[in-house]
């Protein structure tokens, strides 16, 4: 199985977590090809298309212009360890053992609107650039276009050593639109999170985001090879929900936050 993640807006590059090895991205031509064109943008452009303060604006043009080829350890840091969002919080990458860490190496799949896929330990240089952003490049007007198949030819490459390949969807929809359903032939799952508030079940963003980190990380720690392990999630007091769920979109349920 390979687990689907979206990237997260906040980024930790300060705090040490070790001395971790580093993979070099994947689609390293085509973030670069991207960088060229976010470097031609002024600052307010960049605010407009991204919908950003002149502050945050003004950081991501130096991090557009200083954007290199070359990733080093002065510029980089692995993807899992630079996210910092609620996604990552939950997963807690930099606490993995080296053999975990191997393992989610092989089966996590970052999804990333400059990078296409990171897999954890890929050295990425801070950026921002969400998947839903209108930037208009050769290959057409917003970034769905620019990436088109690509990504749902890779994770097929990736997938194709299962006899039966399965996509656990942890990713918004913001970011798993970016890969092509007519191209990916693995079975794809989803896993939904939901809070009870005032009587009802729903999803609440932040939660659902710590969520998909937790399950991310009982994966990792159960080295799970089967959709049907997947029910036995249980982190901070989630339980799988049968009669809520489908064949390929497990619901895990709990009755209030801890």
């Amino acid at each position: 199985m390979l687990f689907l993640l979206s990237p997260a807006k906040a980024l930790d590059y300060d705090t040490v977590s070790g001395p971790w090895p580093h993979t070099r991205p994947l689609f390293v031509q085509q973030a670069s090809e991207l960088i060229e064109v976010l470097k031609a943008k002024s600052l307010q452009e960049i605010a407009g298309l991204m919908k950003l303060s002149d502050a945050l604006s003004g950081l991501n043009v130096v991090r557009y212009q200083a954007w290199s080829t070359t990733f080093t350890a002065q510029n980089s840091r692995q993807a899992a360890l630079a996210f910092n969002g609620d996604v990552y919080a939950g997963l807690d990458a930099k606490t993995l053992s080296e053999g975990q860490m191997a393992w989610a190496q092989d089966r996590v799949c970052i999804l990333s609107g400059l990078y296409g896929v990171l897999r954890p330990l890929d050295w990425m240089q801070p950026y921002r650039l969400e998947m839903g952003t209108s930037l208009a490049t050769a290959h057409g007007k917003n970034l769905y276009q620019f990436w088109g198949a690509q990504i749902a030819d890779h994770l097929n490459q990736r997938a194709a050593a299962d006899v039966s390949p399965v996509i656990v969807n942890l990713a918004s929809e913001e970011y798993f639109k970016s890969v092509s359903r007519k191209v990916l032939k693995a079975r794809v799952v989803t896993c939904v999170f939901e809070e009870l508030r005032a009587g009802k079940h729903k999803i609440i963003s932040f939660m659902a985001k710590r969520a998909r980190g937790l399950m991310v990380r009982y994966a990792i720690e159960n080295k799970l090879a089967s959709v049907e392990k997947l029910q036995g999630f249980d982190a901070e007091g989630y339980r799988f929900d049968a009669g809520a769920s489908a064949v390929d979109r497990l619901v895990f349920r709990r009755p209030q936050s801890p």
